[in-house]
């Protein structure tokens, strides 16, 4: 059986090819969902040079800088952009978007102080909030990430914006049920194994394993959330 470990961007690509009446090369209902591995909510940071210490204090920067201000992302309808996109539209800021080739690349672009503010998972960003190449303000969470505590979420500062860099593994849909089962079993396994729990722990990701039921519960409301924001970014 073919495995596949994926994140967001897996409907991402999908819900893109809608807007621009694609036919996608795949479609969700080939994919079966077995297990999520884990769910930590992107970060919202800015460069140390933008003097704002919360997200109020951005909005009110943004707001003045009259549609001037930069992010940056790992590319249109990326697992970065989306994200923005959502804090956007919440807050009816206008902000101009520096996509970028990936989220390295994005992340770069706010390190040199070419953007203003960018999103991106803890483990990405950080080595350079606790070196104080950035700042980070707020989280896309429902509940703060414990390795970056004192930042609160979107949330909290009364934003309803969630979003998350999931990774999940999945295999073709279709699998016999014992095949299936014993997929779950062995990746459940190894979840829980102290070696795999120690690799995410020293870059900062939290294991959140959830067995297939509970996966397809948080796949199926993290998509309509994300594709509920592709839709409202239109065409680019």
């Amino acid at each position: 059986h073919t495995l596949l470990i994926t994140t967001p961007n897996l409907y991402l690509v999908i819900e893109k090819d809608k807007l621009y009446g694609i036919k996608s090369p795949f479609s969700l209902a080939q994919i079966q969902p077995v297990a999520l591995m884990s769910a930590d909510p992107l970060i919202f940071v800015v460069h140390p040079s933008v003097p704002v210490k919360s997200v109020k204090e951005f909005i009110e920067l943004a707001k003045k800088a009259n549609g001037t201000s930069t992010f940056s992302s790992s590319g249109p309808y990326g697992i970065t952009h989306v994200p923005m996109a959502m804090f956007l539209d919440a807050t009816d800021l206008k902000m101009r978007h520096v996509p970028t080739t990936g989220g390295g690349p994005a992340i770069t672009q706010l390190l040199g102080g070419h953007v203003d503010a960018t999103g991106g998972g803890p483990a990405a960003v950080y080595p350079h909030v606790s070196s104080g190449k950035m700042r980070a303000i707020a989280s896309w969470g429902l509940k703060r990430h414990p390795a970056l505590a004192d930042v609160p979420t979107f949330k909290e500062q009364g934003i309803d914006v969630e979003a998350y860099l999931w990774v999940g593994v999945f295999t073709a849909a279709g699998i016999p049920e014992p095949a299936l089962n014993q997929l779950r079993d062995l990746i459940r396994r190894a979840a829980a194994d102290p070696a795999f729990k120690d690799a995410l722990a020293k870059v900062k990701v939290v294991p959140d394993y959830r067995d297939t039921a509970d996966f397809k519960t948080f796949f199926d409301a993290d998509y309509q959330r994300m594709a509920k924001a592709v839709q409202k970014i239109g065409k680019i």
